[in-house]
């Protein structure tokens, strides 16, 4: 158990926990507006304790976490990002076409950009992931009908396009692609 009658203890002893500390007590003080900030090391030393305690104990979740994601096999992972990927992807594509039809060509550039950063923040993992136990060519297919897979519904919900057969047929050829990419797995 940590107590706070030692301010040297190990826990209170670090000269960059005394500071954040001090820095939380001046923090406090300005909060609620005293003229004096709380100079007492025993408070200062109970809120090194309640953030060492919240680090720990945020550690033990990020461990945990980390196990239970190591344990999802690498083509859920990699298959949910890339659907999570190309929703953004979908969006930065084509979503100014409704909405920026009338603005200036830079304008619809730079927002399509800002969305396709997110959307690259999200892929680029994906793909170090998905090639750690997929094939190059696997990973491409894998990509490929997730992104008809989410451009069908954005092109009926939001862009208000009529729903054609002809998705039906690329849709079955990208899955008769897809067979022949994964079919070694199967």
């Amino acid at each position: 158990e940590i107590t706070c009658r030692d301010w040297s203890s190990d826990v209170c002893s670090s000269d960059l926990v005394q500071r954040w500390c001090l820095s939380l007590s001046l923090f406090s003080a300005l909060a609620s507006r005293e003229k004096k900030p709380i100079k007492s090391r025993q408070s200062a030393c109970w809120v090194s304790i309640i953030s060492k305690r919240f680090v720990d104990l945020f550690l033990s979740q990020m461990q945990t976490l980390s196990q239970f994601f190591s344990q999802i096999p690498v083509l859920y992972k990699t298959a949910a990002l890339l659907l999570l990927s190309n929703c953004f992807m979908t969006f930065a594509w084509y979503a100014h076409l409704k909405n920026l039809g009338s603005s200036p060509l830079w304008v619809a550039v730079i927002s399509s950009w800002l969305i396709a950063f997110f959307e690259y923040c999200i892929m680029v993992p994906a793909n170090r992931i998905g090639f750690s136990g997929l094939s190059l060519g696997q990973l491409k297919i894998l990509q490929e009908v997730i992104s008809l897979g989410i451009f069908v519904p954005f092109a009926f919900l939001y862009m208000k396009q009529p729903l054609k057969l002809d998705y039906l047929w690329a849709s079955l050829c990208m899955l008769g692609a897809a067979y022949f990419m994964f079919r070694d797995k199967l």
